[in-house]
């Protein structure tokens, strides 16, 4: 019996032996498991993050004069139409699939600007998709360009434009009025269109730190009072005046100069970009240190000819700035990053030289 009892002790321990280390190996290869299961959710988790983050900034939804756009996802191909917008796109290293040709100021056949051409060199485009439509858009060309998005934030389209165009590609359209949107107000309208706002806020801070540099070198024009005004040889009882709202106006205000009041006081509407002016009241210029216009000598002698027009102050001391009609400068005086790099050399030398002469 003794015999018989120690054997089944013995059978017991190695029976439970066997056991612990068969529930030992389950253990491990359940952690094991559970660990790798674990690792797996943990990528999940991860890539879907990822994706998440990725996608974050989606949809972009722009408020403009006509509505809101909504951008769901970053545009591949961007298209550009009326002035400027395609500039923009350049200035951020994007070449547009198609974009209208300048109408004003090109010194040649190409439809490019001086500054678009070089942008474009620099980019190595040799052919760019430039879309005929100075009389009217071609809606059939902006079609065939299959874009994602079309740039207008500086334009003058219409509510009928608007609408056939969003019938091929989400729009970015101007946020207050027709020929209003400001440089900054363009580089950040397209930018964001683009899905490039950081990139848009970069371009604008460089742009402004340029400005700055150039407007160093003229001391002169700080505190001068401004206006732009449009005279015409065919017409000398009329004045055509652009509003510090209009870009034109507005660039003048950032290089340091001023609208005098007594032509702020005569603008009606504080969104239009230009307001008419009788010649017979054409006295409020006076208290203008400086005119600008477009027009050459010949325009000029006109007007201190003129016996109304050429009693303004400016006019008579000479401190006045005529920009030829159909110039590159003519046309850069709507700026965006890529004109004011290119020509704020030659304006600023233009406007010290007038205010010099009001402090002779």
């Amino acid at each position: 019996m003794q015999v018989r009892s120690n054997l089944s002790f013995l059978s017991f321990l190695v029976i439970t032996l066997f056991l612990i280390v068969l529930v030992g190996c389950s253990g491990e290869d359940s952690s094991a498991s559970t660990d790798a299961s674990s690792e797996d959710a943990a990528s999940e988790n991860s890539d879907k993050a990822g994706v998440d983050k990725q996608n974050s900034d989606y949809p972009i939804v722009i408020e403009h004069a006509f509505g809101e756009t909504v951008i769901e996802e970053k545009p591949e191909r961007v298209a550009s139409i009326q002035w400027a917008n395609h500039d923009v796109a350049l200035a951020l290293g994007v070449v547009p699939v198609g974009f209208s040709e300048a109408n004003y100021g090109v010194p040649d056949e190409s439809g490019l600007l001086p500054w678009t051409a070089e942008k474009l060199e620099e980019l190595n485009v040799e052919n760019p998709n430039v879309f005929q439509d100075t009389d009217g858009l071609d809606f059939e060309a902006i079609s065939d360009t299959n874009p994602d998005v079309i740039l207008a934030a500086y334009s003058g389209i219409t509510q009928e434009d608007y609408d056939i165009l969003t019938q091929i590609a989400p729009v970015v359209a101007y946020q207050d009025g027709p020929w209003l949107t400001t440089w900054r107000d363009q580089v950040m309208l397209n930018a964001t269109g683009m899905g490039m706002k950081e990139e848009g806020e970069e371009l604008i801070q460089d742009t402004e730190n340029l400005i700055k540099e150039k407007v160093k070198q003229y001391p002169q024009l700080k505190g001068k009072t401004v206006a732009w005004v449009n005279f015409s040889a065919k017409d000398m009882s009329q004045l055509h005046i652009y509003t510090p709202a209009d870009p034109r106006g507005a660039f003048l205000e950032e290089l340091g100069m001023t609208y005098p009041e007594s032509v702020i006081e005569q603008i009606q509407d504080p969104n239009s970009f230009s307001m008419g002016l009788s010649a017979e009241n054409a006295d409020i210029l006076n208290d203008a240190d400086i005119l600008i216009s477009y027009g050459d000598d010949s325009l000029y002698q006109a007007v201190k000819e003129d016996p109304l027009l050429g009693k303004i102050s400016a006019i008579q001391r000479g401190s006045v700035v005529f920009i030829g009609n159909g110039t590159p400068l003519a046309a850069s005086v709507n700026p965006n990053p890529l004109s004011i790099k290119y020509t704020t050399d030659e304006y600023l030398k233009l406007l010290g030289e007038a205010a010099d002469k009001v402090n002779e």
